[in-house]
């Protein structure tokens, strides 16, 4: 660990900071419908868009018909993803300039699956398997509209706490153009602009074919790369153009890109928590909720961090010393060009959000320094988390807190004026309770088949981890690996039915829950009420995340990379 490293931290904690609020006053008055900036140019985009769609705009929808829009929605561009994927050997000219053949039914379900979960889980390489045409419009459409769904859903939820005696909790299909016309699109076209500027490719030619000197030819990938970067980035999707995602220099070129994707991954997540206390009148319920947040983050970083300082067991300890000119520590895996501290960052980053792009390989992690990307997706990726996916998902903690603190004080649990009961008891627990279940369930199933234990590379605790990596990342709508895990039939279909369920049966209960708030009247605030705006707030918010993770996964935990560290120290894998 060194000062540079701390430094690099603090410095891209103050910039995310500094976002937050423009950011967060930004996203309510685009959700509320309120006027933007945008409005003069785009408002008569979206007014033709209702028209053509038949929409509208004036006519909201209660929590069902939101919930029934949303999975209508979300199959039909499902199958659409995996129709162009099974079609694009048809493609010619620009659209398949490499002439690649169609996808494998199996991969291409598992394909589709993973892009309309906001997942982009890879079972493939990109650059060898997509074509340019399934790139931009089955893979990167996905991203807007994944990344829109997450946002929608989030919002949906903070109007259900903020309004009292309602039906309806907003118009999905509003929230749904409104976001993809003033967030999204604007925000990638200036960041994809960028990209370009540092080097990322934009364009729709042949791949090249190089010839080293020493006479051999290299095949050097290209193509839309900086629009599916954008958006893969802030829209917490991950998924890369090329195999090796950020860490490829046509992906990521320059200190610059790689810190403004790692700030891209957080930004709207962040702005989000701000969102939650303008619209529900608490702006400090709103930076309690970003503490909490924040604090989780924090202490990921700095045992990742301080785990990949260390040098590795299995390899000679005067290789991994810092000097002057090395950055000693366990770098197996990492780019020389970002380091420890910038690999750890980013690895805490994108899986504290349900992004799952990487600068490094998780794989090659120390097994305590690898535990924090596992652990970080365990706890249900609400810690800022994937875009509108991390705010609803965090709002379900804060029910079960406000009830834990309610049971406490002998009182009937409030949160924000509104009377916590039973029913919404019952949602919370059944979204906290969804989660572990696929998880564990698919993992025990593939550790003791044998066609899950053939695509496994390594035997003992690091094979399991990289199984119940697998099904922790695809639930959590993740998508980063360990990337020891091979593939086969089995896994591409399990894969997918792990990720539909981890992202809409979690979607569901969060909705009902959403319509139920809304109903309710709301009490003013008495001498019992516990009050969310508090550093004890913050603290009570964090303890639940981290006891419910703990308790639910600390067994699977032990018997991966906790178990290999032990193992490792004590000389038992030598």
């Amino acid at each position: 660990m060194s000062v540079n490293g701390w430094l690099q931290f603090a410095i891209y904690s103050v910039i995310l900071l500094a976002t937050v609020r423009p950011v967060g006053i930004y996203l309510t008055r685009v959700l509320e419908g309120e006027r933007t900036w945008f409005d003069p140019v785009l408002r008569p985009f979206e007014r033709i868009i209702y028209k053509l769609c038949g929409v509208r705009a004036d006519k909201e929808m209660s929590w069902r018909e939101y919930t029934f829009a949303m999975l209508g929605f979300s199959a039909a561009s499902l199958l659409l993803t995996y129709g162009l994927e099974r079609l694009q050997g048809f493609a010619q000219g620009w659209a398949n300039p490499q002439h690649l053949a169609a996808v494998g039914p199996d991969l291409a379900w598992n394909t589709a699956a993973s892009f309309t979960t906001n997942t982009n889980w890879q079972f493939y390489s990109p650059e060898s398997t997509m074509s340019y045409l399934t790139e931009m419009a089955g893979l990167a459409t996905h991203n807007f509209w994944s990344a829109a769904a997450g946002i929608v859903v989030a919002v949906a939820l903070i109007r259900g706490i903020k309004r009292t005696q309602s039906s309806t909790i907003g118009n999905f299909w509003v929230d749904m153009t409104r976001t993809l016309l003033y967030i999204l699109g604007p925000a990638c076209v200036v960041y994809g602009l960028l990209l370009v500027w540092q080097g990322v490719p934009q364009n729709l030619h042949p791949y090249t074919v190089a010839h080293t000197v020493e006479g051999s030819a290299q095949t050097i990938g290209q193509g839309p790369v900086a629009s599916q970067e954008a958006i893969k980035m802030l829209g917490t999707n991950g998924g890369g153009f090329f195999n090796a995602n950020s860490a490829h220099p046509y992906e990521n070129p320059t200190p610059l890109s790689n810190f403004l994707q790692i700030l891209s991954i957080f930004v709207i997540g962040a702005g989000l928590t701000y969102t939650l206390g303008q619209m529900t009148g608490s702006r400090g319920h709103g930076w309690a909720v970003f503490a909490a947040m924040y604090l989780l983050f924090a202490a990921g970083f700095a045992v990742c961090y301080w785990a990949e300082a260390h040098p590795h067991p299995m390899i000679h300890a005067a290789v991994q010393t810092r000097t002057a000119t090395a950055p000693g520590g366990n770098m197996e895996g990492k780019e020389v060009r970002n380091g420890i501290a910038e690999s750890s960052l980013f690895a805490t980053v994108t899986t504290d959000a349900s992004c799952g792009a990487v600068n490094g390989m998780h794989d090659s992690f120390t097994p305590l320094g690898g535990m924090i990307p596992l652990a970080n997706i365990m706890l249900g990726e609400v810690v800022f988390g994937g875009v509108g996916s991390g705010m609803y998902g965090m709002l379900i903690y804060v029910v079960i807190a406000v009830f834990i603190a309610g049971l406490m004080v002998g009182r009937t649990p409030e949160y924000l004026g509104k009377k916590i009961e039973s029913y919404d008891v019952k949602m919370a627990m059944l979204y906290a309770l969804i989660f572990p279940f696929v998880i564990l369930t698919f993992a025990a199933i593939f550790v003791l088949l044998p066609v899950g234990q053939s695509a496994m590379a390594n035997p003992g605790p690091h094979g399991f981890s990289e199984v119940l990596y697998s099904f922790v990342s695809g639930a959590g709508n993740n998508g980063s690996a360990f990337a020891g895990l091979g593939t086969n039939w089995w896994y591409n279909i399990a894969m997918a039915f792990d990720m539909l369920i981890g992202r809409f049966l979690m979607m569901i209960p969060a909705l009902a829950l959403a319509g139920n708030l809304a109903l309710k009247k709301s009490v003013p605030p008495s001498s019992g009420t516990f009050p969310v705006n508090t550093p004890l707030f913050t603290v009570l918010l964090v303890g639940v995340v981290l006891i419910i993770g703990a308790l639910t996964f600390f067994p699977a935990l032990s018997l991966g990379p906790i178990l290999e560290h032990l193992l490792l120290h004590t000389g038992k894998l030598f």
